[in-house]
């Protein structure tokens, strides 16, 4: 946990879209401090005409590499969340050379109920993940 949810223009090649995928998960990795394995992320290509996203009148120029992330994730402290944009700005820039103004990420905030892992169980209310408590517990 968290969920990601990339969604980008079609016709990038696999090499640019998992090293995308990468620099994202290392960004949550580093700012929300989840472990490695809490990897979660689904990338869907679109046609051009399918992904619009203006600029809210901040004078960002879009581009066919405009990539959208949804982080669905428990709440989160807003210095954590801040961090964790700047990390994958960083990121994707360095490794994709992905420009700033491409790049939108939104948080969906949600509650240990919303969660389940497989097996119809819901792993955080159950205590069955490592180092977590039922939250009647807590």
């Amino acid at each position: 946990m968290p969920l990601i949810v990339v969604d980008v223009i079609r016709g990038h090649d696999e090499t640019r879209l998992t090293t995308l995928l990468d620099g994202i998960h290392a960004a949550v990795v580093e700012a929300f401090a989840v472990p490695e394995t809490d990897l979660y992320q689904v990338l869907t290509q679109h046609e051009p005409f399918e992904l619009r996203a203006l600029d809210t009148g901040l004078g960002y120029t879009r581009t066919r590499d405009l990539t959208i992330i949804r982080v669905i994730s428990k709440a989160r402290p807003e210095t954590a969340k801040q961090r964790l944009y700047e990390l994958i700005a960083e990121n994707l820039h360095e490794r994709i050379g992905l420009d700033g103004d491409d790049l939108v990420v939104s948080i969906v905030e949600n509650g240990a109920a919303d969660w389940s892992f497989g097996r119809g169980r819901a792993q955080f209310l159950t205590g069955d993940l490592p180092d977590t408590a039922p939250e009647s517990t807590k």
